[in-house]
């Protein structure tokens, strides 16, 4: 079968995204907006502890020690301690693993897409190497973050089909990289269209599956990304018309040609972020929400043991999270009945619920065995569009519930800066005791943007832990 093409949506696209590319390669050296860069700083800080949270798990760890056997120079930081820097290809990869390995990295609310981990651990490790400024870090994150939500905007999938670390993280690799090296539109459209020719059919069901390569898709992304500026720089690139051809046509996404260039300037993707207090897939935030809402009214005569069904009412996503008995600790974090379960045996959605221990615990194994998933009904607009509603029905006959609409960590419902704090010095602080205060005091504004983001690493980083 021929694949479909339409030609003039194919070519809109293309003059959208060097509209686009026009514009990122121009704003990566304006001022930010103020707002715009105290999100860069919160995103930044909030993935680097996510990095650092990981960084002990122990597919992290052995994959690190592979980079570190291959690696040529030393160029650039790996967010874990007693690592010494390696090549900027092999620190990016080690820290795209980490990423998103405990889901605690911040996300894009308008689309499913993870932007900052994409960016992010291609961006420091070349600003590293390339002896950028904290300033250049924080726009370059800012507009690369644009110019990978538009994206993922643009070519929506209509389905959960290919998840979206393996679709879009060699584009958000290669514009951090384009950006910081500071290519012109030509060659950032060239280095953007290469990596995204190279986006990976990574299914979105292996996430639910458990299988840990999904973890990797960040890691390879990352370096993609960082070969395609590369390979642009010596006449290797895509074309204009390859985002279309990628998505569109060879994975059938839908074409929404305008969303690359509509606002651009006034419209910051990275302004609808949210961040994650549970260490899972953000489509079950909603229902962890209402189930701590319920956990909190037990002591009444009332135990978790006594609960005969948990009804999980949710939207479409939220729906695919079906895993009744999750295979590792990825899969647990993709499983409704799960995070259900987990939250309510042990009052957290944070790491310790989808752990290794909490995987084989026998009160949460059987109690995943009673979790039904059902359609909410009809779900409004964003941000509402990710809703759920949990009933627990006891063994008398009883039942609570509990209704969240949209989980919080959003632009709707955002944390305030003390937990953003708190929860980074949570991340960090066991492994690098300095990094939480050098990030806090970027967030807050009080660091010199002038300064080298080399020397801001290196005090991040002093006094590590083991």
């Amino acid at each position: 079968m021929k694949p479909r093409r339409d030609e003039a949506v194919r070519a809109v696209s293309a003059a959208a995204a060097e509209d686009l590319m026009r514009w990122a390669a121009e704003a990566a050296h304006m001022p930010l907006p103020p707002e715009i860069r105290d999100r860069a700083a919160l995103v930044l800080s909030d993935n680097i502890g996510a990095m650092v949270a990981a960084a002990s798990e122990p597919g992290v760890a052995r994959s690190r020690e592979v980079f570190a056997r291959g690696s040529c120079a030393a160029e650039a930081s790996v967010f874990a301690p007693g690592t010494p820097r390696l090549d900027r290809v092999s620190a990016a990869s080690a820290n795209g693993m980490a990423a998103a390995w405990c889901e605690l990295d911040e996300g894009f609310r308008g689309a499913p897409c993870h932007a900052g981990a994409y960016v992010i651990p291609a961006l420091v490790a070349e600003a590293e190497a390339h002896e950028a400024s904290l300033g250049a870090v924080l726009s370059c994150l800012a507009v690369a973050y644009e110019v990978t939500a538009r994206m993922a905007r643009a070519f929506p999938f209509p389905a959960m089909t290919v998840h979206p670390h393996a679709a879009f993280a060699t584009i958000g690799a290669a514009a951090g990289v384009s950006l910081i090296r500071g290519h012109d539109a030509g060659l950032l459209l060239d280095a953007v269209s290469g990596a995204a020719s190279m986006s990976f059919a990574g299914p979105y069901g292996h996430a639910i599956e458990g299988a840990l390569v999904r973890n990797a898709w960040t890691s390879a992304g990352a370096s993609v990304g960082m070969r395609s500026a590369d390979f642009a720089e010596v006449g290797i690139a895509g074309l204009p018309e390859t985002f279309y051809d990628v998505f569109a046509t060879a994975f059938g996404t839908n074409a929404q040609p305008d969303a690359l260039s509509a606002g651009l300037g006034t419209e910051w993707s990275i302004a609808g972020g949210y961040h994650k207090m549970f260490a899972c897939c953000q489509y079950a935030h909603g229902a962890i929400e209402a189930t701590l809402a319920m956990r909190e009214r037990l002591g009444t005569g009332r135990r978790v043991e006594d609960i005969e069904e948990i009804l999980v009412e949710t939207h479409p996503r939220g729906l695919t999270l079906t895993a009744v008995e999750p295979r590792t600790v990825l899969s647990a974090k993709f499983s409704m009945p799960h995070a259900m379960a987990a939250t309510a045996v042990a009052g957290t959605g944070g790491q310790p619920a989808f752990s290794e221990e909490a995987l084989h615990e026998p009160r949460i194994a059987e109690l995943r065995r009673k979790v039904r998933l059902e359609p909410i009904g009809e779900v409004g607009p964003p941000p509402n569009d990710r809703p759920s509603r949990v009933t627990w029905r006891f063994r008398d006959g009883e039942s609570w519930s509990e209704l969240r609409e949209s989980a919080r960590g959003g632009a709707d419902q955002p944390f305030d800066e003390a937990t953003l704090v708190e929860k980074l010095s949570d991340n960090t602080a066991a492994a690098f005791p300095a990094m939480a205060g050098v990030l806090t005091a970027i967030v807050r504004g009080e660091t010199d943007l002038s300064a080298r983001w080399r020397d801001t690493v290196d005090d991040m980083m002093r006094d590590a832990g083991h």
